[in-house]
């Protein structure tokens, strides 16, 4: 198949910045852009900004998720807490989606379970905005954790999903400079052993969970016998589950 002029060029300058996708990037942004948009799209992915934000969507679970500059991109390793969470939740279960981001999470659970009564929440402005456009039929809240949560949930959540961020301090600087630049902080760095948020959303967990319930989240593979000792701490039975195809890995804490 031949490929246009103006998408070989694409291809060319990307792959001399180094993008391993660069074939894949360029049929994309030539798709996307208008003619008179795409030198200067092109030139911000050469500087290092994500594809995603340059887009304005992550394909994720199958769903195009509307992703704004400066929010968290959604991670394919992430589907695994989704699937995880879907065969949790009852079809009427109560969902809470802490630590939304864009509210992928939250949006591909809605989509393989339509009648979950689905909250999520984020304590950054821009996630929460890109969230509400992702989850026109959910009840999106701006807050710290618990504190944006209305009240009368407390007891009643089936299902907590927190894509909480686990990478610890010290290792940000190590990240590529695409998420180390252009992500928030406070979608990254989990404190120093990564696990900071992770202990916080644990412990007040169960004041939240129903009878049954179930609180989930995504940590490194080296982080498991802390995160698994977290659980066990706040009265949770804890279980460990792994995708090696993915590399992924997610600890769940079940109430009861």
């Amino acid at each position: 198949m031949t490929v246009p002029p103006a998408e070989s060029a694409v291809v060319d300058r990307l792959r001399g910045a180094g993008c391993v996708f660069a074939e894949d990037e360029a049929r994309l942004l030539v798709a996307q852009a208008l003619p008179a948009d795409l030198d200067d799209l092109v030139a911000r992915r050469v500087a290092g900004e994500p594809l995603e934000h340059l887009l304005g969507w992550a394909e994720f679970c199958g769903r195009r998720i509307a992703v704004a500059p400066g929010v968290f991109v959604p991670r394919q390793r992430t589907s695994l807490l989704v699937r995880e969470a879907v065969g949790l939740a009852r079809p009427d279960a109560v969902v809470v989606d802490l630590c939304c981001g864009s509210g992928a999470v939250g949006a591909a659970i809605a989509a393989r379970l339509p009648g979950v009564d689905l909250h999520a929440a984020d304590v950054d402005s821009a996630a929460v905005a890109c969230a509400r456009r992702n989850l026109p039929d959910a009840c999106v809240h701006e807050g710290d954790l618990f504190e944006a949560l209305p009240a009368s949930l407390r007891g009643r959540v089936d299902v907590l999903v927190a894509n909480v961020p686990y990478v610890p301090s010290d290792a940000i600087a190590l990240m590529p400079p695409e998420a180390r630049d252009h992500e928030p902080r406070v979608a990254l760095d989990g404190g120093p052993d990564g696990l900071d948020v992770a202990r916080r959303v644990v412990a007040e967990a169960p004041s939240w969970l129903s009878a049954g319930g179930s609180v989930l989240f995504e940590t490194g593979e080296e982080q498991v016998p802390a995160a698994l000792a977290v659980v066990t701490a706040a009265g949770l039975t804890p279980r460990v589950i792994r995708d090696d195809e993915l590399g992924a890995t997610v600890v769940l804490g079940r109430l009861g």
